[in-house]
């Protein structure tokens, strides 16, 4: 069964860097994507991060780019995501998704696997 495990969301004030962290468990592909979307409220869920263990580059949504960078280790299933200068609209639930196809996609229907979200909070 596959299992994500989001962490690292909390109350940050603009200007701050945080960390995200997903774990992921249950997933035999060797070649598998992991991703972030953040969901804000009343909007629909954005495309922020994502790589594949195919061949461990990040790409990143076009709203975050040079800010939050994404790193990875394939041996222990896990990815993290760092967020500098934190904006306040930038407060959402910060969702972990997976797909046992390697290519990276923005698109959410294209991952089958979800965590339950961390949410993050940036006040001005």
């Amino acid at each position: 069964q596959v299992h994500l495990e989001e962490s690292g969301g909390g109350l940050a004030q603009a200007g701050d860097s945080l960390q995200l962290t997903c774990a992921a468990s249950g997933i035999t592909s060797d070649d598998y994507k992991l991703a972030w979307f953040r969901q804000a409220p009343g909007k629909g869920r954005e495309f922020g991060s994502g790589l594949s263990w195919k061949d461990g580059q990040p790409f990143y949504g076009g709203s975050v780019k040079g800010r939050f960078r994404l790193t990875g280790y394939k041996s222990r299933n896990t990815i993290y995501l760092e967020k500098n200068n934190v904006r306040p609209e930038e407060t959402a639930t910060y969702y972990c998704a997976a797909d046992l196809k390697s290519l990276v996609v923005g698109a959410s229907h294209a991952y089958a696997y979800w965590g339950q979200g961390t949410q993050v909070t940036v006040s001005s």
